[in-house]
Parts: structure tokens; sequence; C-alpha cells
């Protein structure tokens, strides 16, 4: 009879503790709070480990060392195993948004935001995904005719192309700018 009260009496008090808790907080938080330590685990193409690394680790470094996120990297199953230990939302985020920007596949037809890097008698160089250069052809920047590039670009200014296509042979990015512009009506001049 005395096991049986005490086990009676252990129920109570447990149910009891657990009414209380859901009156504070009825179902678990989606998500952690921002300063709380976290992992987050991704696959990549085995192809761009190196792109991660980098040459001698300096691309995986520079990140850990911007961002205080700790990346570990290992090729298990044909693919890029990445875990990313964090003691804080930020860094952990910031490490994520890296890697991605690192590995992501630039897709034809998608719009992007670039950087002016270089700008050669024919177009300009653009910078439309880290490390990702594209030429956006002089014949592509507006539907009027341009003769030359004086003026119409500066180096560093930040405009929106569009990818319209990859060279098969060289794998090159050919951009455009024009094809997000509204086209202009054609007037008809009869005198």
């Amino acid at each position: 009879n005395v096991l049986k009260e005490a086990l009676y009496q252990a129920k109570n008090g447990r149910l009891h503790i657990l009414e209380e808790i859901s009156k504070t907080l009825d179902k678990s938080r989606e998500d952690l709070k921002p300063h709380a330590p976290r992992s987050f685990n991704m696959s990549i193409p085995k192809e761009l480990i190196g792109a991660v690394i980098g040459p001698g680790g300096k691309v995986i470094q520079e990140i850990q060392k911007d961002t205080g996120a700790t990346i570990v990297i290992e090729e298990k199953d044909n693919m890029g195993k990445i875990n990313i230990f964090s003691n804080d939302e930020t860094s952990m985020n910031g490490a994520i948004s890296r890697i991605k920007g690192i590995v992501a596949q630039p897709e034809i037809g998608e719009t992007y935001t670039g950087k002016v890097k270089n700008i050669m008698p024919f177009g300009a160089f653009i910078e439309f995904m880290p490390g990702k250069d594209g030429l956006l052809h002089i014949s592509e920047i507006k539907w009027e005719r341009l003769e030359n590039m004086e003026g119409v670009l500066e180096p560093g200014e930040e405009i929106m192309v569009k990818l319209i296509d990859v060279d098969k042979k060289t794998g090159k990015f050919k951009l455009s700018r024009k094809v997000l512009l509204p086209k202009p009506e054609k007037t008809d001049k009869k005198d």
C-alpha cells in the first residue's frame, strides 16, 4: 500500500508539473533562440568540394574566420558532406550562404544582380554570382544600338542581368540586360 500510494503521488506530481509547463509553453519552438549553438548538414556534388576548400584551404579558412563557424567537409558515398557548427544563428547563416554561393549553379533564364568587373570595346564582364563572370555583349545592354561602351557602364556598378545561354564548348556565360528592359514601341515616321 505504501508503494502504491507513493506511485500515485509521483504520478499526480508529474501531471501537475506538466500542466504548469504547458501553461508557459504549450508546444516546442520552431526555431532555436538566436544565441543558441547549432549545427547544420548539407551535401554538395563531389566535384565542388575543391571549390569550397579552395587552394591550400584558403576559401574554407576565410569563411570560418569571417563567420566564426566551424566547417568540416568529407567525401562520403560519392558526395561532399558538409557539417557546419556555430555558436549562434548569425554566424551559421553567414557560413551557409557563403557555401551555397560557391556551389550554386547558374540556371539559364534566371535573373541575377551582377557587378561590372571589366569593360571592353565589345561589352562588359559581369560577376553575377560569387566567382562566376559572364559576358554582357554590347548588343545586349539596351534595345537601342550602341556604337561604343563609353559612358554606358562603370566598373563596380550593380545591374540586373539575365543568363540567356551557356556556351556548350567553353562553358562561358552569356548575359543580357535588354531583355529585362521594356521594349520600345516602333514608331512609323511618315512625312
